[in-house]
């Protein structure tokens, strides 16, 4: 596994690698490690990472693919849909943060019928 770290950046650049490999609950965790300083000091970027993180958590329920996994993993999305606008080039790692988006985007698409509507 790889190394987690509270690192934005390092974090990000980890939990993209985990997302391509279909590890999404180590993803999850990477990110929780760095989202945690950033919530402590207010960081803008605060909701974005845990949209993020949440994001990946719906994609572990559907790896898992235990009973109420589809409903778990549209009510863990919305936190995703709700902060995804923020990632932006503009923003500090911006680039990391919207290949974030887009991957958790391309997941969605594969798991479309479980996010119609959402």
């Amino acid at each position: 596994m790889l190394k987690m770290n509270e690192d934005l950046e390092g974090a990000l650049r980890v939990y993209l690698q985990l997302l391509d490999v279909q590890e999404y609950f180590e993803a999850h965790e990477v990110l929780e490690e760095a989202w945690h300083p950033l919530r402590l000091r207010k960081d803008p970027l605060a909701n974005l990472a845990k949209g993020l993180i949440n994001g990946a958590v719906a994609f572990e329920h559907l790896k898992r693919n235990r009973p109420q996994a589809a409903d778990r993993a549209r009510r863990v999305i919305v936190s995703y849909e709700r902060y995804k606008t923020l990632a932006a080039p503009n923003i500090v790692y911006g680039a990391l943060f919207m290949e974030a988006c887009e991957k958790i985007e391309l997941l969605k698409r594969q798991y479309s019928p479980v996010f119609e509507g959402v």
